[in-house]
Parts: structure tokens; C-alpha cells; sequence
């Protein structure tokens, strides 16, 4: 059962939403309220969902968009809403296109357009775009303000693009080095970091005009199990949630965040029916509303994930917004999940009440963000996609970032015309680091190997070594692959000076032997490559501190600077 304070937490949490004092609710009879008054039940509900639609032009959007009167879109890239590279005309093309369908319904509501653009790993807006170094590598830098610029010109390029509310920053604080889903996505292990740059990254977007979403409520960091694939539990008692987890989303709920995100796992400390966050009452409604005083949009994690999906599908979108949330996004079929929602509240087991609260909330931030004013987006507005500045903003943090941990045999920096064997997975593009190298004076050799290489992949790297004066080995998240850790073995075992550089998380220092010298880059994006590049040649000196322990070997805040 859950405790009384709990239970008080949640009744209260129930008054303040059903008289709708929340401060994205108020404002007398303003836009929202009259819109809200002129909506009949299937537009209300259908305004709590937000969909993934196949298609790359507004057509391919408009069947979804009337029959289920939806209030927000997700663009992606595997289903070519944005194309890898960026064509940026299309995509404005596209975000027009729908506010245009969406100005034609009976009730003229604009559209949410929402993507993943946390930067590094997870981006779905990709060169000529400006592509910025992720959140681990923000807290290599420990620079509040290159947080807050970054999010500011992420928001601008965006906004350029038709898109109005990213779901970003991760304020997750990643203390299991063997997280398989957060990792480099988040900032760091430190609370007081993970909140101080989250909050400038809440602050970034929004003064840009995009809506933040802090995620994943109430803190995704110390998980061995990928919510996409599974059911993660937390056992952190309440006392290290509000020490560690919960911290960085109060940080950012006082930044002034748009909207939280929630996350599918189970924390029996804050809620022991074993439901996850998602669908969970005490933790939606009695934490983040009632205790946390969270007053902007409650956004599930995406309604298709394994983890979300531990009642009957037509079950999943009611219970999660019966738990309080605001926006149902993404489910996996979304007339069904209307269906069911609108069932719900046809048959009394949801408050119409409490859809109007909702609703309300949507309504406000569409007309805080300038969406009413302003739905569609001038052509001209493109001139900012990989702007110059911007450019310059992500290399220079970057550069900032690379962080060397051990060059005790004085391998580094790699002098001009040094032969140098460069290997490594595809994840970790070692064919592109090999490339930049010898932009820089650097006779790089690359010799990719596969994903899990090969004992003939390994064999060849081997002889090829022979005639190297020094081997790097880019690696990505060598901890959990055997196949690297082989790599890397043998290519000790020539007794060449052993370079690597870990591309993706950290901790892969931890699963390997005989390395010279050991670097941290944060990811292997372009950005992150050039910059590891020019740390590798001396071109620029190592700056990056690390912002998570790597056990048994480096300290938080370990890194050689010069």
C-alpha cells in the first residue's frame, strides 16, 4: 500500500488538476481557453497524442492528422521525415506543410513538432546541419556556458526547420558504467554537474523559442537493462533518488523546462506496485506534480518501447494518462490507442476534467512557443542551418572535450610523418580519424575491422602493425564487446606502441591490457574526430576532464592537460 504521504501527495496532486491552477493554465478566457471550449471530445483526445508518421512530405501526415485530430508529430530519420545527410528545404517544406493541414480543421490548432536532437549519439538533424559533441562531452568541459550556447544554436537551427520542442537535454546522472542506453547521452556521474548543465541547456532552448524536455523522469543513469529491449528496475533507496536522481530535474524544473519526459522503469522506492514510471500514479502525479511542483507537459518516453509495454496495448496509453501524463507519444498503433483513450472517457473511468487539464497545458505552450502567432516558417529562416558561428561553437567545444587519461610511455603528441596503424569497428570511425590524421601530417594506415572483428580481421591488423611505428586502436564500448578486447590483445602483443582512443563510453580502459596511452573522445562524429585528431598531433593540447569514474583506473575529474 502506499504510504499516507504518498497518498496526500497524490490527492493533492488530483485538486490542483482538475481546477487547472497550474501556470501553463492560466490566463482568463486567453487563446487556449476559448479554443479549448470550442473542441468536442475526439479533438481533445486526440490533441494528448503525439505520432510518428512514415513520409516525406505533408500528405503522407494528413490522413493521421484528421482522423485523429493529433496535436503533435515526431519527426525521425528512419522513416525520412529528415534525410541523413540534411536536405533542410525538405524538411521545412515538410513542418509547413502539416501546420497548413493542421490550419484547415475545424478547429485550427497548430501542430507540436518534436525530434531527438540531444547532440553526439543521438541527433537526428545531421551535417550540413551543425552537428554538436553530446552531453558527456559538455561535462568534459564543465562549461555551463558552452552547455547553454549549444542548446541556443541547436534551438535556432531547429526552429528554422519547423521544429518547436526537442526532447532533450538527458539529465539522467549515469553511475553504472555498464548503462547500455545512457552512457554518453548524459552529462556525467557528478548530480550538482549533471543539474548545473542541464538547467543552461533547459535555458538555451527555450530562449531560442523550442520547448525543453527534461529526461528520463525520474532518472534513467543507474540501469544495466535498455528500456527499448526490457524493464529496468532502480534500487536506489528514496534518500539517493533525491541526492543523485531526482536533483538535475529539479534543477531543471526551476530553469523553467517545457516539459519532462518520463521513463519506463520501475523504482519500487517511489512506487512498489512494479509498474514503471510511465504508468505509475505515485511518481507521475504524487512526485513530479504534487511534490515537485512540475506545472508543463508530462511527455511518456515512446509508447513502443518493451518497456511501456506491461499491460495489454489498449490498456498502456489510458493507464499512462491516468498516472498523469500529458502527451502520449509515439504508440505503436495509434488508432487503437485513441480509441481506447476516448472509450475511457466516454465510459466516466477518465474525467473529461481532467482531458480539458491536459489539453489546456498543450494549448498554452503551443501559443508560449509562437506556434498561433506564427505556425509556418520563411524560407529565409534556412540561412542559419550550419551556420559558420555555430560551426565554430561545436568544434571549440570539441576541442575542449578530449580527454587524455594516460600517456605514460610518451606516445603523445604523434609527430609529422610517424607511421601509424589506425583500427577499430565501424561505430568507431576509425577510417575517418585515420583521414584527419593525415590532413595533419600523420601517415595514417587504416585497416577497419568489422563490428566484432574477426580472427582474420585480427590477423591481418597484426601484420600490418609490423611496419607501423605505433598502432591506435579506436574502440566503442570495448567493455561489452570480446571481439575488440581480442583486437586490442593482439595488437599489445607486437610490442608497438599501443594507442586508444575510446569513441563512444568511457570505461573501455577497464576491459583492456597493454595500452601506452588512453583518450576519451565522447563519440565519433565528425566534430568529435577532428578534435581528437588535432589532440592527437599536438594541434591542440587536451583540456577534458572526465566526468565519470572509470573503476579500479581513473577518478572522476582525471585528465592530462596542458
Amino acid at each position: 500500500m502506499p504510504s499516507v504521504r504518498t497518498r496526500v501527495l497524490v490527492l493533492a496532486a488530483v485538486l490542483f488538476t482538475a481546477v487547472g491552477t497550474s501556470a501553463h493554465a492560466q490566463g482568463g478566457r486567453d487563446w487556449a481557453g476559448s479554443t479549448l471550449d470550442r473542441m468536442t471530445l475526439e479533438e481533445k483526445v486526440g490533441q494528448l497524442f503525439m505520432v510518428q508518421v512514415p513520409g516525406r512530405v505533408a500528405a503522407d501526415f494528413e490522413e493521421t492528422i484528421e482522423r485523429y485530430h493529433v496535436g503533435g508529430v515526431i519527426y525521425f530519420n528512419f522513416n525520412e521525415n529528415i534525410p541523413v545527410p540534411l536536405d533542410a528545404r525538405r524538411v521545412q517544406d515538410l513542418s509547413n506543410g502539416i501546420q497548413r493541414i493542421a490550419r484547415r480543421r475545424r478547429v485550427p490548432v497548430p501542430l507540436l513538432i518534436a525530434t531527438d536532437q540531444e547532440g553526439g549519439l543521438v541527433g537526428r538533424v545531421t551535417e550540413p546541419g551543425t552537428v554538436f559533441p553530446g552531453a558527456m562531452a559538455l561535462g568534459a568541459t564543465r562549461s555551463a556556458g558552452f552547455a547553454r550556447q549549444a542548446a541556443r544554436a541547436t534551438a535556432v537551427e531547429l526552429r528554422a526547420l519547423g521544429i518547436s520542442m526537442n526532447f532533450a537535454p538527458v539529465v539522467d546522472v549515469n553511475v553504472a558504467p555498464a548503462n547500455p542506453v545512457i552512457g554518453i547521452r548524459s552529462f556525467g556521474e557528478d548530480p550538482e554537474l549533471v543539474s548545473r548543465l542541464g538547467a543552461a541547456q533547459v535555458r538555451g532552448y527555450e530562449r531560442a523559442g523550442v520547448a525543453a524536455t527534461a529526461k528520463h523522469f525520474p532518472g534513467h543513469g543507474d540501469t544495466a537493462v535498455d528500456s527499448h529491449f526490457g524493464l529496468p528496475i532502480i534500487t536506489h533507496d528514496r534518500a539517493t533518488l533525491d541526492r543523485v536522481d531526482l536533483a538535475p530535474f529539479r534543477a531543471a524544473i526551476a530553469a523553467g523546462a517545457d516539459a519532462v519526459m518520463t521513463a519506463h522503469i520501475v523504482v519500487p522506492a517511489l512506487d512498489p506496485s512494479g509498474l514503471p514510471a510511465t504508468l505509475s500514479r505515485p511518481i507521475l502525479t504524487g512526485l513530479l506534480r504534487a511534490e515537485l511542483g512540475f506545472r508543463g507537459l508530462i511527455v511518456t518516453d515512446s509508447l513502443d518501447m518493451s518497456g511501456a509495454n506491461v499491460l495489454p496495448p489498449e490498456r498502456v496509453p489510458v493507464e499512462a494518462f491516468k498516472a498523469g501524463a500529458d502527451v502520449l507519444l509515439n504508440p505503436p498503433d495509434v488508432g487503437l490507442a485513441y480509441r481506447s483513450v476516448l472509450a475511457a472517457v466516454r465510459s466516466g473511468e477518465i474525467a473529461e476534467r481532467r482531458v480539458d487539464a491536459s489539453v489546456r497545458r498543450i494549448l498554452r505552450l503551443k501559443q508560449e512557443r509562437g506556434l498561433v502567432r506564427r505556425p509556418l516558417v520563411r524560407p529565409r529562416a534556412l540561412r542559419v542551418i550550419g551556420d559558420p558561428a555555430h560551426r565554430a561553437l561545436a568544434a571549440g567545444i570539441a576541442d575542449r572535450s578530449i580527454t587524455v587519461l594516460d600517456d605514460g610511455a610518451g606516445v603523445l603528441p604523434l609527430p609529422a610523418g610517424a607511421r601509424l596503424l589506425v583500427t577499430g569497428p565501424p561505430a568507431a570511425s576509425p577510417g575517418l580519424l585515420a583521414t584527419e590524421l593525415a590532413d595533419r601530417g600523420v601517415r595514417a594506415d587504416a585497416a577497419p575491422a568489422s563490428t566484432a572483428p574477426t580472427e582474420a580481421e585480427i590477423a591481418a591488423a597484426v601484420e600490418r602493425a609490423g611496419g607501423a611505428d605505433a598502432v591506435l586502436v579506436a574502440t566503442s564500448n570495448a567493455t561489452a564487446g570480446e571481439a575488440q578486447q581480442r583486437l586490442v590483445r593482439a595488437l599489445a602483443a607486437t610490442g608497438r606502441p599501443l594507442i586508444v582512443a575510446a569513441m563512444r563510453n568511457p570505461y573501455d580502459i577497464s576491459a583492456l591490457d597493454g595500452v601506452d596511452a588512453y583518450v576519451a573522445a565522447y563519440g565519433a562524429r565528425a566534430v568529435n574526430v577532428r578534435a581528437l585528431a588535432r589532440v592527437l598531433t599536438g594541434q591542440a593540447p587536451p583540456r577534458g576532464l572526465l566526468p565519470v569514474t572509470i573503476p579500479g583506473h581513473f577518478p572522476y575529474g582525471a585528465g592530462l592537460t596542458r
